[in-house]
């Protein structure tokens, strides 16, 4: 099985999100494709990626809505 995208957005939200998830023993992935080492001067907009395991989507899904009704 492959990793799944849930949730793309500021690192922030992103973080909160992979703690909600990881609560109920859903392991998940960050993809953080921001640069801000190599040019600090310019703020980075790259959105942060969430990612779990398709397998565990049903297990994680609840979690997953909830957490969008919020933001």
């Amino acid at each position: 099985m492959g990793l799944m995208k849930v949730f793309s957005g500021s690192e922030i939200l992103a973080s909160a999100l992979q703690g909600k998830i990881e609560e109920i023993g859903v392991n998940t992935v960050i993809r953080n494709n921001n640069q801000s080492n190599v040019l600090p001067s310019i703020s980075s907009t790259k959105p942060v990626e969430l990612f779990i395991q398709e397998i565990d989507f049903s297990k994680a899904n609840p979690v997953i809505e909830e957490f969008r009704m919020t933001i």
